[in-house]
């Protein structure tokens, strides 16, 4: 398959989305961990501190997926660039390393929306309690 500068081109919209809807569950656990952290503190209880552990890790998580998206982002553009200067196998061998960088940040999001339903089943569960 030959590469063109519109093969590397098509990811921009895609992960330009992907950034957004991360950003969006970035801010939701950021004002999330904030009102948490105001009850913890006013209260102490065992259960809030567990779903803040929680919530660090998913934030942890958050900021490897956004990490890998940028990084899949950039290495399009340098995709981008090395087709232009027609520097071909490198410019091969970079974009398959940013498809590998957009999955592995898909693979997170799948990793961090699993924690997410399952917190959200525990709190169901002490909400039925």
């Amino acid at each position: 398959m030959q590469l063109t500068l519109s093969i590397p081109a098509l990811l921009f919209p895609a992960i330009s989305l992907t950034m957004l809807a991360y950003n969006a569950r970035y801010l939701a656990i950021a004002g999330l961990i904030r009102q948490l952290h105001k009850q913890f503190e006013e209260t102490e209880a065992a259960p809030l501190k567990r779903q803040i552990d929680s919530l660090r890790k998913r934030l942890e998580i958050i900021k490897n997926m956004q990490a890998t998206a940028i990084a899949s982002f950039l290495l399009a553009a340098v995709t981008m660039f090395l087709v232009y200067v027609e520097y071909v196998i490198l410019a091969n061998i970079i974009f398959g390393v940013s498809l590998v960088f957009l999955m592995v940040s898909l693979i997170l999001s799948l990793v961090e929306v699993q924690l997410s339903t399952k917190a959200l089943g525990i709190q169901l569960k002490n909400m039925e309690n």
